[in-house]
């Protein structure tokens, strides 16, 4: 009975993610889904100098109000 149900759950999971890719097909086709903006790359100018002032790159990510992830991920990128 048990196997059943789980079975019965899987199947309806599998039937949700494939009308959930259907509906992200659909709006991407209509331009509606875009994603979100990659707010660190737009700060990345801010970032790289408030670093080269000296300032520590967790108190910059706090101020700018990015991870500390990307601020470490843009200044490897301007290596």
């Amino acid at each position: 009975m048990l196997n059943v149900l789980g079975s019965v759950a899987q199947f309806e999971r599998e039937m949700m993610l494939e009308r959930q890719r259907e509906g992200i097909a659909k709006a991407k086709t209509e331009g509606k889904y875009k994603g979100r903006k990659p707010t660190a790359r737009q700060k990345a100018p801010e970032i790289r100098q408030l670093v080269s002032e000296g300032v520590t790159k967790r108190d910059v990510s706090r101020k700018l109000g990015v991870s500390e992830r990307s601020v470490h991920r843009v200044m490897a990128s301007m290596r």
